[in-house]
């Protein structure tokens, strides 16, 4: 931006804007707030700065399947475009309500019962309510702090059987340390397609974890990965089950390689970012020091005491 500006040329407010609101949609998990207070102070100017939090901070919290409490204290929402009615107001179909969101401050504001039309039909709920129940245990046994959250994505309005319809899982999971200078989350998104002439279900889910260390240094994980798999169509309790298991599968699965990889990194992938052996070809004897005297050598190069 500069170039294009010239050089020594001022920004203008929507340059500033672009910048910080790049800046707040890429903070780490959870470090949103720590890097909305540094843009502010190097804007120095709180117009600029509103109207790029305005922009950012819905996004961010999107992208990282930010959870909240909602006002009455009954449960946590997962602000996602899932749930997303308008850019404040999220739905949170385990409880059927519908919370207003103040993406700045992170915090839910207000609450009402759910429309009808923005609910699913009772055949739809039965299925969706028995995959909630499944994933409940499953989050709550896999992530201590986890929330998830099951979707009705198109077909809602179904009353019985004979036609497809299709469901989002949500999990998130967040750890927050920054008195220890770390943060981290899981997310994992899961769509599937209820395929009634086929009887089939298929699963496509992204995990994406990431972490930041940030003492004395800035080391950042952030990582992700694919998955598909397929189950038959059952009865809304059987489906549950079976769709509950091909999660918990693939997300133990994923778990378990990255602890294997770290479990490497200091003897494979650190190594080999080291020079192997010195420019002499040989190791240095630690163990004998003493074999190596860099007086003598010198004294012998420059013919001292002679």
């Amino acid at each position: 931006m500069s170039d294009e500006a010239g050089a020594g040329e001022p920004l203008s407010d929507h340059q500033k804007r672009e910048i910080a609101v790049w800046f707040l949609s890429n903070a780490p998990a959870g470090e949103i707030h720590y890097v909305a207070k540094d843009v502010r102070a190097l804007l120095g100017d709180d117009a600029v700065y509103e109207a790029a939090a305005a922009e950012a901070f819905p996004e961010y919290n999107k992208a990282h399947l930010v959870s909240l409490e909602l006002p009455d204290r009954s449960g946590d929402i997962i602000i996602s475009t899932y749930g997303e009615l308008d850019k404040n107001n999220y739905l949170d179909p385990r409880t059927a309500q519908v919370t207003t969101v103040d993406h700045i401050k992170q915090t839910c504001t207000k609450l009402r019962p759910a429309a009808d039309e923005e609910l699913p039909s009772a055949y739809i709920e039965e299925f969706r309510s028995a995959l909630d129940v499944e994933l409940s245990k499953y989050v709550a046994e896999a992530y201590p702090k986890g929330v998830c959250a099951v979707y009705c994505t198109n077909g809602k309005d179904i009353e019985g059987p004979g036609a497809n319809f299709g469901f989002a899982v949500v999990i998130s999971a967040a750890k927050r340390s920054p008195q220890n200078f770390c943060n981290g989350s899981w997310r994992s998104i899961w769509t599937m397609e209820f395929n009634y002439e086929l009887q089939f279900i298929e699963i496509k889910g992204k995990i994406q974890v990431d972490a930041h260390y940030f003492e004395e240094g800035n080391v950042q994980l952030d990582t992700n990965i694919d998955r598909k798999d397929s189950t038959i169509m059952q009865s809304p309790g059987d489906c549950a089950v079976s769709i509950t298991n091909i999660i918990r599968h693939h997300e133990s699965e994923y778990l378990s390689s990255l602890e294997e990889s770290y479990m490497k990194l200091s003897d494979a992938t650190f190594k080999d970012l080291r020079r192997k052996l010195p420019v002499t070809r040989t190791l240095f004897p630690w163990h004998n020091t003493l074999a190596f005297s860099l007086t003598r050598d010198l004294a012998k190069e420059l013919a001292l005491g002679k």
